[in-house]
């Protein structure tokens, strides 16, 4: 690790100045005015960003529904249920762009200072105008504060996420760095420059730990204006937003009010929004999407449906097994629970086709495992190999393809394969009974906290019924389903895991064995594989985009044949519903649909509050 001496980082300066320096000669130590990992920024220089229309009027409110309930402004501690939309409060280092993965570019800091090549600390220079909402500076104090605390008191996911950082150090006033552990992390600076920054003076008399509904001061384009406890809250735009010219931010945040509407249930979600309760509308339901719009006014052409179809890796949804509990911990109990899953049917009976079979954590993407490995991933498998349950070995060799029926609702064939794999695993039936190898009989709970999933979960529990495996529901709500997730008190679940072109550390939250033993993390399987942490590893220290490819393919196989989760159905894009008073930019992004963008139309506005006045 380099030291903080002042000398130091002026002759360090003034060598990155000339050119590039390393501690062992040359090396690509660079200042640059965006991040970009494994790519080039696109953007570097423009005035404002392509998806956006820097002359949108501002004005109006974008209201949306959030599920369940909320106790808490502080989304970072971990601590009860946070607010949705508190994001807007607070500014982060740098900002991501929509159209590139694994890009950002200047936010509260204008420079960043690495090398690319040999990732081991980052300086990032502040922006001098940077200010939070109350007129203070942001300052690198606020920064160091802001990570000092996030490493001891925020989430373990947080702390696990960002656990390759080894010290925040203030240089000046303006230039905070960042060193780490290991000698090489590109990620890194990425994940560093996306977390909010903190005022420290706000936390002088406060616990960071502690839930609260006290305002929280931070540098962002919006200010919270009213909180209806665990119903809706409401924020306004800063009139005073020290960031609204910045290129990443002209003709962004043009609402002048964003507004969160709480249901615990979402069906009465979809009631409120055809009511005008709340003005947008995301909708997951393949029944209601092809069936539940025809009403007074979506008929009246007041309400516009919106197809989005991005670029992004399919939102990965499944049946999660948690195998800390027994006989999940058996693969091959897993495996045969595989074949009861029916995707087929489903999607004909229930989805009206709408949906696809996922294949793959990264389906609708270049890091989706496909085929039998190729050269490359085989040479990153070979070391591996011996260590395998031959199960997996098995797996990860094959051409990987999730068993299918013939959508006639019986899958006779799969649950004949099902019922083999278990008796020559030492299960039997015994009085219509599945039994283990100890004579106990195999049930489980399957907990959920959303009851429109009972039906979509049906044919799964009747397939499993007929090998004589029993599974109760076990509906709860959004709190208590809360709570147990972070007690991995469940036996099965389900589960909604967004993935992104550019995996890194997450990685490791969602599937390593550190995060299995920790409460609130996100390896809800469980996951325990030395084989399976060494590849995330491999992933987090990829040296250029087609090594990241090549370790996220294998890390694709390992997970699919552990038979950790059953895979179900996605979409290439998003279900939108909205009251026509909304107009977009013509060039939408390509990783996000972007409301961040969008603006309100005066004129439809008052057509649509005129309409709901009559009603």
């Amino acid at each position: 690790m380099r030291h903080s001496q002042a000398f130091f980082f002026k002759t360090l300066s003034l060598l990155v100045g000339l050119g590039v320096f390393s501690m062992n000669g040359f090396a690509a130590i660079q200042t640059t005015p965006y991040i970009a990992i494994h790519t080039q920024a696109k953007y570097k220089g423009i005035a404002s960003m392509p998806y956006a229309n820097p002359d949108a009027p501002k004005g109006g409110i974008l209201s949306q529904s959030s599920n369940g309930t909320f106790d808490n402004l502080n989304s970072m501690n971990g601590k009860g249920s946070s607010t949705d939309g508190i994001n807007y409060v607070f500014d982060s280092l740098m900002s991501s762009s929509l159209d590139e993965p694994g890009v950002m570019y200047p936010l509260l800091a204008k420079t960043a200072t690495f090398d690319p090549e040999q990732t081991h600390f980052v300086i990032f220079e502040l922006n001098p105008k940077a200010r939070f909402s109350d007129g203070t500076p942001v300052t690198a104090q606020d920064v160091k504060f802001s990570f000092d605390t996030y490493q001891s008191k925020a989430n373990p996911g947080l702390q696990m996420y960002i656990s390759d950082l080894a010290k925040t150090e203030v240089l000046s006033k303006y230039r905070v760095k960042f060193s780490f552990k290991s000698q090489n992390n590109a990620e890194m600076p990425l994940i560093l420059a996306s977390l909010p920054i903190y005022s420290q003076k706000d936390w002088k008399n406060r616990d960071f730990t502690r839930v609260t509904l006290q305002p929280i001061l931070g540098s962002g384009p919006y200010l919270i204006e009213r909180i209806d406890p665990s119903r809706s809250i409401t924020y306004k735009r800063n009139p005073d937003y020290w960031g609204k010219d910045l290129p990443v931010n002209r003709g962004r945040y043009n609402f002048e009010r964003l507004k969160y509407v709480y249901y615990r249930n979402l069906d009465i979600a979809f009631e409120g929004f055809k009511s005008g309760q709340f003005t947008l509308h995301e909708e997951f339901t393949a029944r209601k999407w092809v069936t539940g719009y025809d009403f007074p006014a979506f008929r009246a052409g007041l309400i516009k449906k919106y197809k989005f179809k991005h670029e992004n890796p399919m939102t990965t949804q499944s049946i999660v097994f948690n195998t800390r509990h027994a006989p999940l911990n058996d693969i091959r109990l897993r495996r045969a629970l595989t074949y009861a899953y029916d995707f087929e049917w489903q999607n004909k009976a229930l989805f009206y086709g709408q949906y696809q079979r996922l294949q793959s954590y990264f389906n609708n993407s270049e890091l989706a495992a496909t085929g039998q490995p190729s050269p490359a991933e085989l040479k990153v498998l070979a070391p591996f190999m011996s260590r395998l349950n031959p199960i997996v070995r098995q797996g990860v060799l094959s051409e990987w393809k999730y068993p299918a029926s013939d959508a006639s609702g019986f899958n006779r064939s799969s649950l004949l394969n099902a019922r083999k794999l278990l008796i020559d695993a030492g299960y039997r039936v015994q009085n219509g009974q599945l039994r283990d190898r100890q004579g106990k009989p195999v049930q489980f709970e399957l907990l959920i906290h959303q009851d429109s999933l009972q039906r979509t979960l049906m044919s799964f529990i009747r397939n499993l019924k007929r090998l004589g495996i029993t599974v109760n529901i076990r509906l709860v709500d959004t709190p208590q389903y809360v709570e147990r997730m972070r007690r991995n008190d469940f036996d099965l679940t389900t589960m909604a895991l967004p993935q992104s072109l550019s995996p890194g550390n997450e990685q490791s939250q969602f599937w390593g064995s550190a995060a299995a033993d920790q409460a609130g993390n996100y390896n809800y399987s469980g996951i325990k594989d030395p084989v399976i942490d060494a590849v995330i590893e491999r992933v987090i220290h990829s040296q250029s985009r087609e090594e990241l490819i090549i370790n996220t393919k294998v890390l694709d196989r390992l997970l699919r044949a552990g038979y950790y989760q059953i895979l179900t159905y996605g979409k290439d894009g998003n279900w939108y519903a909205y009251w026509d008073m909304y107009e977009r930019p013509k060039q939408s992004p390509k990783l996000s649909v972007g409301f961040d963008y969008w603006w309100s139309n005066p004129d439809k506005a008052k057509k649509v509050a005129d309409y709901l006045r009559k009603k």
